[in-house]
């Protein structure tokens, strides 16, 4: 067994971060300034896109976007169960109803054949999730769409591209810079479109509706104090935080390249251990997968998960759920009635994942001691 415990991430923080941050720190601006305006510009050159608007959090994006969409009582949003609760929560306190999609058993992405289903007279808007760091079928989606606007869930997907273009850069997405994200700020999110006004009104939200922020009006010949256009938030990033996700996605290649060797070598030594599953890569269009995670399945009658995923711990071995579908988590059964057996992929997925340590600071011995843990537990089960 490991001596040193295992965690199931680590964030990747060099001494080029702590400079970055130590900089902003010492020069006098650390709100929204510069170094925010450098960070948006820097995503919309990785991703293709011409706007973006740096965010407390995905999750604030999507609470303004719910504003800015004008989504209200009676519309409806379709978007998968398995995901983080975030964007369906967002969805009900706009006042709307969530309508949650099964995905494929074995990508747990949402597939195109289940929105197009899922459509109805009153849905507003369509969020699918790039789960994991893989790619979703965008073309099918958008065409199964049929012209509702589409809102990529990116929040796993920072170097994942899409027939030869990042994702997002066609359409809008929200990017998470949580501290398990392959790029963090601490915390922060990122809204990218190609509308102009839409991000114009994303941008004045995020800052009480003012539509300009401390930066504009010291910096910009603006005046001292701006009228509010239509009441917001106060959603905007600082500059120390800016300063890290700024200088962490200047090596995101280096970052998702160790991801994606450290990926590679966990599935060589599971294809000799039929008891545990990892999600298939998806298939059928050309992709790259930014392995933000490492999911796999537990799926044998000999433990549960849960039981698996405390035994790993015994062993040193940390180890992370992502996620417990929301359909079926208490304030949904309750509130819109939802039960077994409505996502049945889902559903069989929930009941069986483990998300298994990967970050850029392992080596291969330790995906070797993970893999040792897991034989061993297996064995004694």
């Amino acid at each position: 067994m490991r001596e040193k415990f295992l965690p199931f991430t680590v964030p990747a923080v060099n001494g080029d971060d702590i400079a970055a941050v130590t900089a902003v720190l010492r020069s006098g601006w650390i709100t929204n300034g510069p170094v925010n305006a450098e960070f948006e510009a820097a995503v919309c050159e990785y991703t293709g896109n011409k706007y973006a608007v740096a965010l407390t959090s995905a999750t604030a994006g999507m609470h303004l976007l719910m504003r800015v969409m004008d989504i209200r009582p009676g519309d409806e949003v379709i978007t998968p169960s398995m995901t983080w609760v975030s964007i369906a929560n967002m969805i009900c306190l706009a006042g709307a109803k969530p309508v949650f999609v099964d995905v494929d058993k074995e990508t747990l992405l949402v597939k195109p054949e289940a929105v197009k289903a899922a459509v109805t007279e009153r849905t507003k808007l369509i969020v699918p999730v790039h789960f994991a760091g893989a790619a979703l079928d965008l073309d099918g989606i958008r065409a199964a769409a049929g012209g509702i606007p589409v809102l990529e869930d990116a929040a796993h997907a920072m170097g994942t591209f899409y027939k030869g273009r990042h994702i997002g850069g066609t359409g809008m997405a929200l990017y998470s810079f949580h501290a398990i994200k392959n790029i963090t700020c601490g915390e922060g999110g990122m809204f990218v479109t190609d509308d102009e006004e839409l991000a114009a009104r994303m941008r004045r939200w995020k800052f009480h509706g003012i539509g300009m922020d401390a930066f504009d009006r010291e910096n910009r010949g603006r005046s001292p104090q701006a009228e509010v256009l239509e009441p917001g938030f106060k959603y905007n990033l600082t500059d120390m935080q800016a300063a890290l996700g700024l200088s962490q996605l200047r090596r995101i290649d280096a970052i998702n390249g160790a991801r994606a060797r450290l990926a590679a070598l966990y599935d060589e030594f599971f294809r000799d251990i039929p008891e545990i599953r990892p999600l298939a890569k998806p298939a059928g269009y050309d992709s790259v997968h930014a392995h933000h995670l490492y999911v796999v399945r537990v799926d044998t009658p000999k433990i549960d998960r849960n039981t698996f995923m405390a035994e790993l711990k015994k062993r040193n071995i940390g180890t992370g759920l992502h996620f417990r579908c929301a359909h079926l988590q208490k304030y949904y059964r309750e509130h819109f009635r939802f039960a077994p057996g409505m996502l049945p992929d889902t559903e069989y997925n929930s009941d069986r994942i483990c998300s298994l340590p990967l970050f850029p600071g392992m080596n291969d011995g330790d995906v070797r001691d993970v893999v040792a843990a897991i034989k061993d537990t297996l064995a004694r089960a």
